[in-house]
């Protein structure tokens, strides 16, 4: 671990982590502490990463996902799985290489299935709500595999729930921002009519 250009560190991640608790440090992967006194600004993409921006120029990368398990655990550790699928598959390793596995099957998924909105025969609730099922479909049983919920029917109730609630919360944000933007090319349009 690279303290300046030129000092380093003979610890393992997890002890430096120790060490750093309750300072103004954050691990953000598998392989990586940053200074959050350092940090420019946060970037996320579409794929679920969390591009970090350091005040010396540096670009470093976290997942949201491992950072949301971290954060929801809270004791200040970083995990890159619950440790539910850690037990589930005997190591870390295993847990980690399986939960990347279904992400990139979920990422694959919700991405082949954003050609709905593509076709212009279908209404917009239509389109949604096909969306939705597909989307469920593969977000549900991945989140279940990865025990990103609890295995009990309130566990599964209130993930759905939440997912539901985020669903209908983004769906509402991009419907409200798509009615400004047909707004101004109305005004637009109306502005050249009556020139």
């Amino acid at each position: 671990m690279c303290i300046s250009s030129s000092d380093l560190l003979r610890l393992r991640l997890y002890e430096m982590e120790q060490r750093l608790a309750n300072r103004s440090f954050v691990r953000i992967s598998n392989g990586e502490i940053i200074n959050l006194k350092k940090v420019k600004g946060f970037d996320l993409s579409f794929a679920g990463t969390i591009c970090v921006s350091l005040s010396n120029e540096t670009v470093t990368y976290g997942f949201v996902i491992t950072l949301f398990i971290s954060v929801c655990i809270g004791d200040g550790c970083f995990y890159p799985v619950t440790l539910e699928l850690i037990d589930t598959m005997g190591n870390e390793l295993s847990a980690v290489i399986l939960q990347t596995v279904l992400c990139g099957i979920m990422g694959a998924g919700f991405a082949a299935a954003s050609v709905i909105w593509e076709l212009d025969s279908w209404s917009l609730a239509k389109q949604s709500g096909i969306y939705f099922l597909i989307v469920s479909v593969i977000m549900l049983p991945v989140a279940y595999i990865a025990n990103w919920m609890n295995h009990s029917a309130a566990g599964i109730l209130s993930y759905t729930g939440i997912f539901v609630a985020i669903f209908i919360a983004v769906w509402l944000v991009q419907y409200f921002i798509w009615k400004m933007k047909i707004k101004k090319m109305n005004a637009v349009v109306n502005k050249e009519d009556n020139l």
